[in-house]
C-alpha cells in the first residue's frame, strides 16, 4: 500500500489507510499490508492543511512498486481541482504506477484519479459537496454523489473522512475476510460495516431524545436474523406505524429497513462461511436467508461470488454449492 502525500494534506485522511492497513496480521504475527507514503518529490516535507507539516521519507519511485495506490484528499490540488489536468510532476509521479495497480482516493483525490483519465467512463463518489463540481469538470465520469463508496474492481472511490475509513475497511474485507476486517474495526473502535451503497447525508444520525428512534428494532432484529422478520415486527418494537418507522429508519441509517436487514444476513453469512464447517444450508438458516439458493443470489448481488468460492477464497475449502448435506 502506498499512500500519495500530496500539498495541503488532510492529516486526519492521510492516517486513515494506515491506521486501518497497518493494524491486521496472520497466525504468525506478521502484517498482511506493507503501508508507505510518499510524495510526488524526492523525501522531504510536505504542507497539510494544518500549522503543521510532515516529513515523508519516500519518493514518487515507491509508486513503481505498489500493488495499491492510496489518495487521500488535499485542499492545494490547485490546477487539478481548478481545471481538471494534472501538474507536470503529479502527472510524472502518476505514470510511475504499473499497469493493474489498485488504485484507490478517499474524498477529493477523486480529482486526481479523475485528471489522470484513469475514471473515464466509470463510476465514482466524492464528498457530496464537491460531486457537481467533479461532474462538471469530468463529464466522462459517472459521479454518484448519494454513496459513501464505490468498488469498481481495481478502482475504488469513497466520499470524505469517515466514508475514507469504511472504504478502507472494505478493502480488508474483500481481501482478507470479514473476520479481520471485523478485528481491525472494534480495535479502531468504529462500525466493522456500512454498505458502500448507504447514503453519505444521513438525516438525523443522531435522533432526536424528544422523539422514538429505530435502534431497539435494529437490537431486536440482529438478534433473531435466523427467524423469517417482517417490516410490522420491527415497527412493533418501537410502537410506530410502519409508515413512520420506514421514514425514521431511512432518517437515521441513510438505508431503508430491507436492504439494511439484508446487509446484516449478508455479513454474518460471511463471518459464518469464513468461521465455520456448518453447510451451505445451515449457513443459509442461520442467517435468516432461508434456502441456500436464496442466499447464494443475495451473496452473489452483494459480493460477486457464490457462497462456496467466498468460503474457498478465505478458508482454503473444496466444498462446492451443492455439498449441503454436511452437518
Amino acid at each position: 500500500m502506498v499512500v500519495l502525500a500530496l500539498d495541503g494534506i488532510l492529516p486526519f485522511e492521510l492516517g486513515i489507510p494506515h491506521r486501518i492497513f497497518g493494524r491486521p496480521k496472520d497466525t504468525l504475527g506478521r502484517h498482511l499490508y506493507d503501508v508507505i507514503t510518499c510524495s510526488v518529490r524526492p523525501p522531504g516535507p510536505v504542507r497539510t492543511d494544518a500549522d503543521f507539516s510532515i516529513m515523508v521519507e519516500y519518493g514518487p519511485e515507491a509508486l513503481a512498486e505498489a500493488d495499491t495506490v492510496i489518495v487521500p484528499a488535499s485542499y492545494e490540488l490547485g490546477p487539478v481541482f481548478e481545471d481538471g489536468v494534472l501538474t507536470p510532476e503529479l502527472e510524472s509521479a502518476l505514470a510511475l504506477i504499473r499497469p493493474g495497480t489498485r488504485l484507490a482516493s478517499i474524498c477529493t483525490g477523486v480529482y486526481v484519479l479523475a485528471a489522470a483519465g484513469r475514471l473515464d467512463g466509470r463510476p465514482a463518489t466524492t464528498h457530496w459537496a464537491d460531486a457537481a463540481r467533479l461532474q462538471h469538470l469530468f463529464p466522462k465520469v459517472d459521479v454518484d454523489p448519494n454513496v459513501l463508496f464505490i468498488d469498481d474492481g481495481d478502482i475504488l472511490t469513497s466520499a470524505g473522512v469517515a466514508a475514507g475509513i469504511d472504504l478502507c475497511l472494505h478493502i480488508v474485507r474483500r481481501d482478507h475476510g470479514a473476520a479481520v476486517a471485523n478485528e481491525v474495526a472494534r480495535r479502531t473502535v468504529v462500525p466493522p460495516h456500512r454498505d458502500g451503497g448507504q447514503a453519505q447525508y444521513i438525516e438525523r444520525p443522531v435522533p432526536d431524545a424528544r422523539q422514538a428512534g429505530t435502534t431497539a428494532a435494529r437490537a431486536w432484529a440482529l438478534a433473531r436474523l435466523h427467524e423469517p422478520i417482517q417490516l410490522r415486527d420491527m415497527a412493533a418494537q418501537e410502537s410506530m406505524s410502519v409508515r413512520t418507522f420506514t421514514r425514521r429508519f431511512r432518517e437515521e441509517s441513510g438505508v431503508s429497513p430491507g436492504q439494511w436487514l439484508t446487509s446484516q444476513r449478508v455479513e454474518h453469512a460471511r463471518h459464518l462461511l469464513e468461521s465455520t464447517d456448518l453447510s451451505i444450508d445451515r449457513i443459509a438458516h442461520a442467517a435468516g436467508f432461508g434456502t441456500a439458493q436464496s442466499m447464494r443470489q443475495h451473496l452473489q448481488t452483494a459480493l460477486g461470488v457464490t457462497p462456496s468460492a467466498y468460503r474457498r477464497t478465505f478458508r482454503g475449502g473444496t466444498r462446492d454449492d451443492h455439498d449441503s448435506a454436511v452437518h
